[in-house]
């Protein structure tokens, strides 16, 4: 028993990080408040290497509606600007000559419902990404089974376990991604 406990702990520790990286790629999603989040995949040309928009200048939300981007060189200001215009989030940059601003117009009804869609969207990768660990899983089942380690009930009540873990981590997706609609589309 002790090979398969080490399987559903793989198949649990999988599971668990693709729960992590859904909740990671779900900050990206813009709501009704505005998230620095949303300038988290923003790359500026940082001589000549593409650096993450945090890495050279403070970002912070100063109020629902507005982020404010302060570079920690002033030479950088074009360069953000540029780089913010080509991740097309859905503003034009404010720039000042001392920070760069983002206003965010509220969300309309049709905004709101992509955003919605955008979080199925990831909750379904999420779920292949689980079901392919599954996958994983009940092969090193059917492997310990092959090899004569666990007997045929054994890896029948392996396979059925693997699954049970499964259908957790699915509900779970499923919870979250309902979650974040009901956030998206609150008003």
């Amino acid at each position: 028993m002790e090979e398969l406990n080490s399987v559903y702990d793989y198949a649990k520790e999988h599971m668990e990080k693709s729960l992590e990286v859904l909740k990671k790629d779900f900050t990206t999603i813009r709501t009704g408040r505005v998230s620095t989040h949303i300038v988290d995949n923003i790359k500026v040309d940082y001589y000549g290497t593409p650096t993450p928009l945090n890495q050279v200048g403070s970002v912070i939300a100063t109020d629902a509606q507005t982020i404010t981007i302060s570079p920690w060189e002033k030479n950088l200001l074009p360069d953000i600007e540029h780089a913010i215009q080509q991740a097309n989030i859905g503003v034009n940059p404010n720039n000042d000559g001392e920070t760069i601003k983002l206003f965010f117009p509220p969300m309309t009804v049709e905004q709101r419902q992509e955003s919605a869609k955008q979080a199925k969207g990831m909750g379904e990768k999420a779920k292949i990404a689980i079901r392919n660990i599954r996958r994983d899983a009940n092969d090193k089942v059917k492997k310990l089974a092959k090899d004569k380690v666990i007997t045929e009930d054994e890896e029948k009540r392996g396979l059925d376990q693997v699954q049970k873990i499964t259908d957790d981590y699915i509900k779970k997706v499923d919870e979250l991604v309902k979650a974040k609609e009901a956030e998206v589309l609150k008003v």
